[in-house]
C-alpha cells in the first residue's frame, strides 16, 4: 500500500474516532496492520448507516457536560430506551433527550424503591412516581414501558424537537433541578450514536 493511501486512512479512522467524541484502539493499530484495519472500517461503514449526528445535539450542548462509566446493566437500559423510542416510532433526537434524562434521574439505574433516602414513591429509570399517574410500580421499573411513557409525555409537548434539551426534559418531568439535563446531552448524543444501529 502506498504512503499517500495509507496515510488518508489513518487520519480518516482518526477523524472517525474524534468525531464521534471516542478516541478508539483502531488509530493505534493502524500503523501495526495498516491495510487490514483500512478494509475493517470500510466493511464496518459499509453494513451501518450512520447516525445523522446533526439531529442529535441541534442546539449544541449547554453548560459543563458530565459523564460517566456504564455497566452491562446501564448499558442494556440504553439499548431498552433506544428499542422503546423506535418502537414508539421517534427518531434519534427522542432517543438522546431520553437517555439524558434517565442519565439524570437514575444514572441509568432502573431504581427501586430507596426507603427514607426516596423522593416521594420516584421509581425506576425515569424515577416515575406511581401516585402522579405514570403506572404502577411494576410498570414503571420496566424500561419499556417507562420509556414509552416518558415518550408519550414528549410527544405531547408541542415543538419539543426545537426546543433544548433540558427544557424538553423538564416540561415531561418536572424536575425541582430543571436545568439537570443539560450536562448529559454529549453522553446521551455518544451512546445514541454507538447503539443506534446495533
Amino acid at each position: 500500500m502506498n504512503t499517500t493511501i495509507l496515510r488518508k486512512s489513518v487520519l480518516g479512522i482518526a477523524g472517525l474516532a474524534f468525531a464521534g467524541g471516542v478516541f478508539a484502539g483502531p488509530v493505534t493499530e493502524a500503523h501495526a496492520n495498516p491495510a487490514m484495519d483500512a478494509k475493517a472500517v470500510a466493511v464496518v461503514q459499509a453494513d451501518k448507516p450512520g447516525v445523522d449526528k446533526s439531529k442529535l445535539i441541534p442546539h449544541g450542548v449547554q453548560g459543563k457536560q458530565s459523564r460517566i462509566d456504564l455497566d452491562d446493566e446501564q448499558t442494556a437500559n440504553v439499548k431498552a430506551i433506544i428499542a422503546a423510542t423506535k418502537k414508539s416510532g421517534m427518531d434519534e433526537r427522542a432517543a438522546v433527550v431520553a437517555i439524558a434524562t434517565a442519565l439524570q434521574e437514575s444514572k441509568l439505574e432502573n431504581l427501586g424503591h430507596l426507603g427514607e433516602r426516596n423522593d416521594h414513591d420516584s421509581q425506576g429509570l425515569f424515577q416515575q412516581r406511581p401516585s402522579s399517574g405514570w403506572g404502577t410500580v411494576e410498570q414503571i421499573t420496566d424500561p419499556e414501558y417507562s420509556t414509552m411513557a416518558f415518550l408519550k409525555g414528549l410527544k405531547q409537548v408541542d415543538g419539543w424537537q426545537d426546543m433544548p434539551l433540558t427544557k424538553a426534559a423538564q416540561t415531561v418531568q418536572v424536575s425541582a433541578y430543571p436545568d439537570h439535563y443539560a450536562q448529559w446531552e454529549q453522553q446521551a448524543a455518544d451512546l445514541v450514536t454507538k447503539h443506534w444501529n446495533n
